[in-house]
This record gives structure tokens, C-alpha cells and sequence, in this order.
């Protein structure tokens, strides 16, 4: 009996120092069970849709007077006009935003939306999850729920959430703030899992400046309710469209811009490239196209109502192009 005792005492040590040194193991090679690529087929198939930050101003005017701008029942029209497949509706265009619409507003966007043969193929919230404030944080993945909540009634697949820009005096502190980021989102995914929505972190020239980093974040959230928007004109590297195709496994939505360079990027989007990229890739979804206002430049002189037509021709022959 007392041999048995001591023999199974033994057994239990080795045990314990066989699990605590596989538990080390995992830890440190703790991407081994990171998020995979997002698992696709048939073949990459891709739809058209705006981003309604392509009409900010004119959207702000509306909110701040109905009679200024335009109001979101006439940007779906004007979808509907010009035969997008979707919007993409960001959540600060709603009157009273951050506060969430009421579902009298929600349902009837919806529904003029429906008549209009549109779908919604995404929305989003402003965030700075690389906020060193741990309330402001809190706050920000309050902010995500709700609009969460929004994109459910929607019908909207993903929610665009942004890292934010690194706080002052933590320039050198990047893990530091990854952990931030990485514990918000990894809330906000475990929401949108129970919730039916995706949550898709925007590279947007912030924290998030490089595939690598976008990469880096997702593997770290590890959620197959997690990916990212890829924003082809924030990249900040020689060579975006390196940086495109390398994230392009995780991507779920776009903002398809006029240069891969930033707004006034010295050269237009080669978009025959880019659809190689994102055909090669197998991504089937939307691409929601953005153009913007040159900062500095007058506001008469952006007129999306002329550049969204225009612009959107050039990604859809583009497609047929790369897809016929």
C-alpha cells in the first residue's frame, strides 16, 4: 500500500513537470493554434458596393441640416442609379451617432435598401483600442457591441473597427499596445461570434501600418469571427500591393481607393493588378470603393457624384476584364 502511495506520488510529479514543460512549449510557439486562412470555394467571386464615406461631407451637411447634403435614403438611389451591388453604410452617418438608430430608422433604411435590389455589405464605428486609457478602451468595445447589435438588424456580415494611433510615449512600446488592441478585439470577436457579425480591423495607416502587423493582430486574436478590411490606399510600405496579397487569406471586406498611395498618391490604383491579386486569392465578397477629398482642396472641387461613377466604371471593367 505505502509502495502504491509513493509510486503514484512519483507518477503525479511527472506528470505535472510533463504538462508544465508542454505548457511552456505551448506558449512560446503559441501561434501554432493561431487563426488560419479563411477557408474559400469555387473560386474567387467578387461584388460591387460604396463605401458611404466616399459622400462624408455631403452626409454631414444632411445630419447637421436636411436641407444641405445628402440624406442616406437618397446615397442608396444613387447606388441604385449608378448599379452598385451594395452598401456600405458606416454607422456615423446615422443622426445622433455614437448613440445606435432607432429600429423605426434602422428597418427603414432597410427596407428602401431591399426595393432597390441593394445589399448591406457592411457597416463601422470609429475606435483607438491602442488607447493607453484602459477606460477609454472599455468604452470603445461598448461602442463596437452596440453597433453589433445594429449590424444584426441591418443584415450587415462585419463590423470595420480601427486599431488607432499609437500613444504618445509609447513609440517604443509596440508589444505594449498590442496587447490593448489584441484584448478589445478578441472581446469584440467573442461578441460578434454570439451576435452572427464579423469584426474587421482596418489597416488604416495607424497602428496598423504593414501586412505583417494586420497579420500579426489576427493571429493574436485568433477568431474565425475576426479578419481584416483591407484598405489598399493605407499600406505605408514601397510596394502595397505586396502587402495586399499577403493579407488577402484573411480579408473580409475592402475599401477599394483611387490610389494605393494615399488620396493624393502620385499615381492612380493599377487595377488590373489588384484584381489579379484578389482573383489569384480565391476571396469571394464585396469590394466597396472609397473616393476622398484631397486634404487642403477646396470643397466644391471633390464632387463624388462625378467621381464614384467614374471610378466605379474603371473597377468594373477592371472585373470583367480579370473575371471573364
Amino acid at each position: 500500500m505505502i509502495l502504491n502511495l509513493i509510486l503514484a506520488f512519483k507518477n503525479n510529479i511527472s506528470l505535472m513537470i510533463i504538462t508544465k514543460f508542454f505548457l511552456i512549449i505551448l506558449l512560446i510557439n503559441s501561434n501554432l493554434f493561431a487563426q488560419d486562412a479563411i477557408k474559400r470555394n469555387g473560386g474567387s467571386y467578387v461584388k460591387t458596393s460604396l463605401n458611404a464615406y466616399s459622400f462624408n461631407q455631403l452626409l454631414i451637411d444632411n445630419i447637421l441640416s436636411k436641407d444641405k447634403g445628402i440624406s442616406l435614403s437618397e446615397l442608396l438611389v444613387f447606388c441604385a442609379d449608378n448599379n452598385f451591388d451594395a452598401v456600405d453604410v458606416t454607422g456615423y452617418y446615422f443622426p445622433g451617432y455614437p448613440i445606435v438608430p432607432s429600429d423605426k430608422d434602422i428597418n427603414e433604411f432597410k427596407r428602401r435598401a431591399f426595393e432597390l435590389g441593394l445589399d448591406i455589405s457592411g457597416t463601422g464605428v470609429r475606435t483607438h483600442f491602442a488607447n493607453s486609457d484602459s477606460l477609454k478602451r472599455t468604452e470603445d468595445v461598448k461602442l463596437v457591441k452596440e453597433w453589433i447589435d445594429v449590424a444584426v438588424k441591418l443584415g450587415a456580415p462585419v463590423i470595420r473597427v480601427f486599431a488607432g494611433e499609437i500613444p504618445l510615449a509609447y513609440e517604443n512600446r509596440r508589444n505594449e499596445v498590442a496587447r490593448y488592441v489584441t484584448e478589445s478585439l478578441k472581446e469584440c470577436a467573442e461578441y460578434g461570434k454570439q451576435r452572427g457579425v464579423i469584426v474587421g480591423i482596418q489597416n488604416h495607416g495607424d497602428f496598423l501600418q504593414t501586412a505583417d502587423q494586420c497579420i500579426e493582430i489576427v493571429k493574436a486574436v485568433n477568431s474565425e469571427w475576426f479578419g481584416i478590411i483591407v484598405d489598399i490606399g493605407s499600406f505605408f510600405t514601397k510596394d502595397p500591393y505586396i502587402d495586399i496579397e499577403k493579407v488577402m487569406p484573411y480579408a473580409v471586406n475592402f475599401q477599394v481607393k483611387t490610389s494605393v498611395f494615399s488620396p493624393q498618391g502620385p499615381m492612380e490604383t493599377d487595377l488590373p493588378r489588384l484584381m489579379k491579386i484578389i482573383n489569384r486569392s480565391g476571396y469571394r465578397g464585396y469590394l466597396p470603393i472609397e473616393t476622398l477629398q484631397i486634404k487642403g482642396e477646396a470643397h466644391q472641387a471633390y464632387d463624388p457624384h462625378t467621381l464614384v461613377p467614374a471610378f466605379l466604371k474603371e473597377v468594373k471593367t477592371a472585373i470583367k476584364e480579370e473575371y471573364k
